[in-house]
């Protein structure tokens, strides 16, 4: 058992607080944005900065609209039709990758259609550091203490009932789920890191991400503590596993059909 006793925030000036969560997001963000930079180079994607920076407005804006819309019809409906203005409110919490995924996808269209550079060129390059973002990411929902794990009894599960700065804490030990999470994000970096040097056919590397990640995240799922308001959906299975096992099928599919073209 370990005892989770981290404050989620690293300092505060006055009203001001500088959070964990934050300062990892902040990182992923220059890592992508180099990362990018780098690989167009050597792709020879002809972007300059102004591009650049407007090609991360439009992923950014997409990104929260997306996964903010996402979380309000797929996990809390109802309570949003009751409070609608509440739906603008993202700083209290609740946003769905799966919505964040799309949204990312529409801007970066937008942005392809809009300077005349092929989408996937954007798209194979853009996975790469997204899921390494995405693996920061899961590292400050552990250090929230949230998004945790199933009640289990396994030698490393995490108790957060220590935890003075947590102000809902689960009740038992419980898996840690955003560990999960982060280090499979990893693994499918290295993945597509490693395959980035092999010239893969247009799209593949994009599909591949969809791929891993749907079937990785349906597998965490089972590790994972479904969200209170939702819980067990359809055949035993939480949102998150109705909304990845598409992203697998469908990224898997995908994958086939380019590389059979080559």
């Amino acid at each position: 058992m370990i005892l989770h006793t981290i404050d989620p925030v690293l300092f505060s000036l006055g009203p001001f607080s500088v959070r964990y969560y934050g300062i990892i997001y902040a990182l992923g963000f220059v890592f992508g944005y180099l990362f990018f930079n780098h690989l167009a180079r050597k792709r020879h994607i002809i972007l300059n900065e102004d591009d650049v920076n407007e090609l991360a407005l439009y992923i950014i804006l997409g990104t929260v609209i997306g996964a903010r819309l996402f979380y309000v019809v797929f996990y809390n409906a109802p309570y949003y039709l009751s409070h609608p203005f509440e739906v603008l409110a993202v700083w209290h919490g609740g946003l769905s990758f799966h919505g964040g995924l799309l949204g990312g996808v529409l801007g970066i269209a937008y942005f392809s259609r809009k300077k005349k550079v092929h989408f996937y060129d954007l798209t194979d390059i853009i996975s790469i550091p997204t899921v390494f973002g995405l693996a920061l990411g899961r590292i400050g929902n552990y250090l929230n203490g949230e998004l945790y794990g199933r009640a289990t009894s396994v030698p490393w599960c995490i108790d957060y009932s220590q935890n003075a700065h947590l102000a809902d804490k689960p009740v038992g030990c419980r898996h840690p789920s955003q560990l999960y999470e982060s280090l499979y994000s990893f693994v499918i970096f290295a993945v597509l890191w490693l395959l980035e040097r092999k010239n893969l056919p247009r799209g593949a590397m994009t599909w591949l991400a969809v791929a891993m990640y749907g079937l990785f995240r349906t597998l965490a799922e089972l590790f994972r503590q479904p969200d209170a308001q939702l819980g067990f959906l359809w055949g035993g299975l939480t949102m998150g596993q109705l909304l990845s096992i598409p992203m697998f099928l469908v990224g898997a599919y995908m994958v086939w059909r380019i590389t059979a073209k080559k």
